[in-house]
């Protein structure tokens, strides 16, 4: 059901965030004010070179206890329902009586590229992009299932139910098996025309009909909470829960970039550039993404792999003894020389990237490096190397046929004067930034509300996110860019080869010295 009204005195909706390391739960009212928050995190943990997995329960808990600590601060009365986000591409393995078989596989779980590449190169390949709007990349549970199916016969013979994570807090808070259309788009088995599961990917799968959540709208929802839920929660059983979304989509509504032509741009240790839409569409080279919102509405875009971490990476490797929070100094480092970096390249794919290549093989590189280059200029580099990896992202949802007038911006780069200024000049647009972003937690509760009938659409949130600041493209810096940008961007296409040719290699070139061997002691 949807369009639900709210119980007296009850003003507000949770949005829970269930995120790649913590679940964030915010109490938002209509007029956008957060008025209570907890979080609480849990483990990514790497048991063997590319898996990034985590326990299911301990997500669950991180759920319950963040609800709890809100319900706490603002009264059970005033909640009118929770509304969730997620991180997108997780997988999961259950059985028939709904017990985990797996960990949660997360978007960061790489074992799958290998497949992703075969599924990419096939014939069908392009056409299954464009029909589900999901890269065949590693993050995507396509290649995750295909992977298990290789690999681990004998677990998948005892699978009942695939899933994701927030669909695994569903099941145990409202005892539905459900997963909405915008986290069913980013699995790559699912048309996005149609909206229902895509028969030729769950094929290629080796996945049934029945062993994957009921598809629903984003704004489906369930009519209460399970005993169980309601006593860890805190909130009566009658309390409505707003299916939601997945986080990326989620991040335009929180960050107002809901309205035609206005794209949402986000840095944080990863990054990524998204436009909501009317109707869905990939490029014709299969550059971007296409994910559901709301029914009428799509988002469009690229995500990249390397954002923050790139700069994180630089303090590490470049300037040690800048201290254990380097970032500002590095910054000022880096604004020491102009645009360009006198003529440094750095591709900064130091962990692969997604957008708009969408390849495990990419390796980061410094082209361009003469004796004149000091680390200020390594690290200028570092920062536009980011900056026009999205400009090629912005350039690719051009190709797609997308306008793109518009551009607000969040994230921790945001507070640097410098990213703010090489993303606008790299990008050639004015750049808006906002005031108290929370980004998809915001958007959780804009569509919980909607779903509620407590504000006609998430339009709203156009006009309820402020910008706070503005910054404009220098002209020359901007200039210097544009004439960088078709070099960066055949860099990648020119060095394919050797990245392949490194892959193989990598075996035989360990990262860290092997340990040597123990000399026993003299006349032992």
């Amino acid at each position: 059901m949807s369009g639900a009204g709210t119980a007296g005195g009850a003003d507000l909706v949770l949005g829970v965030d269930i995120g790649t390391t913590s679940t964030k739960v915010v109490a938002y009212d209509t007029a956008g004010t957060a008025t209570a928050q907890h979080s609480v995190g849990y483990p990514l943990e790497e048991p063997e070179p590319g898996h990034a997995v985590q326990d299911p329960h301990l997500i669950l808990d991180a759920v319950q206890r963040s609800v709890r600590a809100v319900v706490e601060a603002v009264g059970a009365g005033r909640v009118a329902g929770l509304s969730f986000s997620t991180a997108m591409h997780s997988l999961l393995g259950l059985d028939a009586e709904h017990r985990p078989l797996t960990p949660v596989i997360t978007w960061a779980d790489t074992r799958a590229g290998t497949q992703a590449e075969r599924l990419r190169a096939a014939p069908g390949g392009l056409a299954l992009h464009r029909r589900t709007g999901t890269p065949l990349h590693p993050m995507s549970p396509l290649p995750k299932l295909v992977w298990f199916r290789e690999q681990e016969p004998k677990l998948c013979e005892r699978v009942s139910f695939w899933i994701g994570v927030k669909d695994w807090v569903l099941l145990h808070l409202a005892g539905a098996l459900v997963v909405d259309h915008s986290t069913a788009s980013s699995t790559g088995l699912f048309d996005l025309a149609a909206l229902r599961w895509d028969a030729e990917a769950l094929q290629l799968a080796g996945v049934q009909l029945e062993q994957l959540p009921e598809p629903v709208t984003t704004t489906h929802v369930l009519p209460g909470l399970t005993d169980a839920a309601a006593a860890a929660t805190g909130l009566p059983v009658a309390t409505p829960l707003v299916v939601g979304a997945g986080d990326g989509p989620l991040a335009n509504l929180g960050l107002g970039a809901v309205r035609p032509g206005v794209a949402a741009c986000s840095i944080g240790t990863s990054g990524a550039l998204r436009v909501v839409v009317d109707r869905p569409v990939v490029d014709p080279l299969g550059q971007v993404f296409c994910y559901a919102l709301t029914p009428g509405r799509w988002v469009v875009g690229g995500a990249i792999n390397n954002g923050g971490v790139v700069l994180e990476w630089a303090g590490d490797a470049l300037a040690p003894d800048l201290g254990e929070e380097p970032h500002e100094a590095l910054l000022e480092l880096a604004g020491r020389v102009p645009a360009g970096s006198g003529g440094l390249l750095m591709l900064p794919y130091l962990l692969s990237e997604r957008a708009p290549h969408w390849s495990s093989l990419p390796r980061g590189a410094y082209v361009g490096l003469t004796r004149a280059h000091r680390r200020e200029h390594l690290v200028r580099a570092a920062v536009e190397g980011v900056c026009l990896q999205l400009s090629v992202v912005l350039q690719s949802m051009r190709l797609a046929g997308l306008r793109v007038e518009g551009l607000r911006a969040t994230g921790g780069f945001a507070r640097s004067p410098l990213w703010r200024q090489v993303l606008a000049d790299a990008l050639d647009m004015e750049v808006g930034f906002a005031a108290g972003y929370e980004g998809s937690s915001f958007g959780a509760a804009l569509l919980g509300m909607e779903a509620l009938g407590m504000v006609p659409s998430v339009e709203v949130a156009a006009d309820l996110v402020t910008v706070q600041s503005r910054v404009a493209p220098d002209p020359a810096a901007a200039g210097v860019y544009a004439q960088l940008r078709p070099v960066f961007t055949d860099l990648y296409a020119a060095l394919v080869p050797t990245y392949t040719a490194l892959r193989r290699l990598a075996p035989a070139l360990p990262v860290e010295h092997p340990a040597l061997p123990v000399e026993p002691p003299a006349g032992g």
